[in-house]
């Protein structure tokens, strides 16, 4: 015949502590950059002409992962996350990636 033990609260805080306690030494810490400026949403129309691009060409970018946010159904863009995004594609030939 088995035994059962019934947990008391403090065997569950103790469980629930060490887990959160283990959970976080092995998660992996994320890179945050945090500035006191806050960077303007830029419209469509603007960051195509900054880019010098067309708002064709700007729709083909965003469908192949261009990051940009939505707003009162209005397409808005961040120009540091689209330079990023511009810095880390790596074209095989002059405009491959687009």
């Amino acid at each position: 015949m088995e035994t059962f033990v019934i947990p008391t609260e403090a065997d569950i805080r103790k469980w629930v502590k060490e887990a959160v306690k283990e959970s976080l030494e092995t998660a992996k810490p994320k890179e945050v950059l945090v500035t006191n400026v806050q960077e303007p949403l830029l419209d469509t129309k603007t960051i195509a002409e900054k880019l010098g691009i067309s708002l064709v060409t700007l729709r083909q970018w965003r469908k192949i992962g261009l990051p940009s946010h939505k707003q009162n159904r209005r397409v808005y863009f961040l120009y540091s996350e689209v330079m990023g995004y511009i810095a880390q594609q790596k074209p095989k030939k002059k405009y491959d990636w687009i």
